[in-house]
């Protein structure tokens, strides 16, 4: 790795600032810095200020490297403050240009209030990811949910239930296709992925029997895609598809919904879970959890889904430089 990480703080009154504290004791060789306000960070914490980057690469490895970006006020940990709103923004606005220039290597984004951003700065994005993919002028991005144990994707993301059907066409089915099976060779360095595909309904269907979506648009965007020399299993019927003999048969499991492709990474690695945007020029990983405003300052919140976040950076940043 030629760059470090860089490390935003999220919202400075949940946990991302400890957090981020307790993932570089955890990781004191990982390359990383942090930027933000040093006086939302927990208090005596061990942190050296740096001017740039690459001047993380020197700091001892018993002190978070900060890169230090004004907020408004100080933020007491559990507290929402509205003057902060921007400074959440400018330090993600800050992390992407790093990234594009190449000073650091990967963003790997502390989780954000999304009505803390609208009612302090007007935020109009959904999140993170929409956030990003705009900074980066991409119009299609995809969300991964990964771990050791297993990578799912969701083709619908945030929407009802009731909504899916309509929202599922062909041409976002293949776009989603496309993109993960790129990212998966770009980042994850594999040279031929594999892929399995649920099916919508109840047995992908049953032949008809129980929706037609199967028919009129999931397969024959696979069967186009086979014949591109894609490696895809499906659609498949998603209650058999996540366990331990059906994981070990394929690389990403492309979901039609939310919930049917977060709760098997969830049931499996809860705490190891990362979220990864594909499609994106730069690489960009969080931790799969909020803010948790409700134990932040406690010392209670658990820094696994974080360190499994930069350790993942870590990982697809070298996967992309070979």
């Amino acid at each position: 790795m030629t760059a470090p990480i860089a490390l935003t703080c999220g919202e400075p009154g949940g946990v991302g600032p400890e957090l981020a504290v307790a993932a570089r004791t955890a990781l004191p060789e990982l390359p990383l810095f942090w930027i933000g306000d040093p006086r939302h960070l927990p208090p005596g914490s061990a942190i050296a200020l740096i001017d740039r980057p690459d001047q993380a690469l020197q700091v001892a490895p018993d002190l978070l490297p900060v890169l230090p970006h004004r907020f408004a006020t100080p933020n007491p940990p559990g507290q929402l403050v509205p003057e902060n709103a921007r400074g959440v923004i400018e330090v993600i606005e800050r992390a992407v240009r790093l990234a594009q220039s190449g000073a650091a290597s990967a963003v790997c984004t502390a989780p954000l209030h999304k009505k803390a951003l609208k009612d302090g700065a007007g935020f109009a994005f959904p999140g993170h990811t929409e956030f990003l993919a705009h900074l980066a002028g991409v119009e299609n991005v995809v969300m991964m949910l990964a771990s050791p144990l297993l990578r799912v994707v969701p083709v619908t993301i945030h929407i009802a239930l009731a909504e899916v059907p309509a929202a599922l066409t062909p041409a976002l089915l293949e776009e989603t296709l496309r993109i993960t099976h790129a990212g998966l060779i770009r980042d994850f360095g594999l040279t031929a992925p594999r892929l399995a595909v649920a099916g919508l309904n109840p047995h992908a269907g049953e032949g008809g029997a129980m929706g037609r979506e199967e028919i009129a648009i999931i397969s024959p965007v696979l069967e186009r895609l086979r014949a591109e020399g894609l490696t895809i299993l499906g659609p498949l019927s998603a209650d058999t598809m996540f366990h331990p003999r059906a994981r070990a048969g394929y690389d990403a499991a492309i979901c039609m919904y939310h919930d049917q492709a977060l709760i098997p990474i969830k049931t499996l690695d809860f705490d190891g879970g990362v979220n990864v945007t594909l499609g994106l020029p730069f690489i960009r990983t969080s931790p799969d959890h909020g803010t948790a405003l409700d134990i932040a300052g406690k010392g209670v919140a658990r820094p696994d889904s974080l360190i499994a976040a930069l350790k993942m950076a870590r990982d697809m940043a070298a996967a992309r430089g070979r």
